[in-house]
């Protein structure tokens, strides 16, 4: 009887035992083989990435054709030739124009003093045919080029009038009298009174001292039109260097 018993007893803990395994290995392979485990598989993501892909390349490629439309538009109107023909011929000054930058030096020598003239883009504040926007002192707002002309002396002594060209003529803003190696807190403290508080006899004097030197209404209007065209082609090269960016 009590060797009866003990088979019995080892029996029932031997399938207790083997229960309890099952139940582990079911729990285990229904992890294992959860559908928030399993590898999943998106056959739509490569074509979506193949998509972007396509769309890309579209699009530069339609930028590069207006950019390309833009450059062809800007070369049938550019003639560097004509820069020189508008030239009047009395123009006493030397030309330094370097594409990129946003000025021309204008250079001459004039009884022993050193004449430049620093052009800058012009100012385009509204339409070039408006006669009716004028500021305070009758000139028009349309289309203006700051000038800045320093006429410099052997000693190395300068005279420099801030002037505003406009069409036919010249407005002075301010002039300063400044030495070589002049600070520019030097500079400041010479600047002088507001040109428009001069007597009018000592401005007409100042007006006629730039036109000996060349500085004068025929000078700016050919200048007016030089810088216009230099807009233009400032514009070229930057279209010429944005599409080299494009195709790298």
């Amino acid at each position: 009887m009590a060797f009866t018993w003990c088979v019995r007893r080892s029996a029932s803990r031997l399938a207790s035992l083997c229960s309890t395994r099952m139940v582990r290995v079911r729990s285990i392979s229904a992890v294992v083989n959860s559908p928030s485990l399993a590898p999943t598989s998106s056959p739509s993501r490569p074509f979506a990435l193949y998509s972007t892909a396509i769309d890309r390349m579209s699009s530069e490629q339609s930028l590069l054709r207006v950019i390309d439309s833009e450059i062809n538009t800007a070369l049938q109107i550019d003639d560097p030739d004509l820069d020189e023909e508008m030239a009047p011929g009395s123009f006493p000054f030397k030309i330094e124009d370097n594409p990129g930058h946003q000025t021309v030096t204008l250079t001459r020598e004039y009884k022993g003093e050193h004449i430049k003239v620093v052009v800058s883009m012009p100012s385009l504040d509204g339409d070039e045919n408006d006669d009716e926007d004028d500021d305070d002192d009758g000139h028009s707002n349309g289309s203006s080029i700051p000038l800045v002309v320093t006429v410099t002396k052997k000693s190395g002594l300068s005279l420099e009038f801030s002037c505003m060209a406009f069409p036919d003529e010249i407005a002075i803003d301010a002039l300063s009298v400044s030495n070589q190696g002049s600070t520019l807190e030097d500079k400041l403290a010479n600047e002088g009174p507001d040109f428009e508080c001069l007597d009018e006899n000592l401005k007409k004097t100042f007006y006629k001292y730039l036109e000996i030197r060349g500085v004068k209404a025929s000078t700016t209007n050919f200048l007016h039109q030089y810088m216009m065209r230099k807009v233009k082609r400032e514009y070229l090269l930057w279209l010429k260097n944005v599409k080299k960016f494009m195709e790298e």
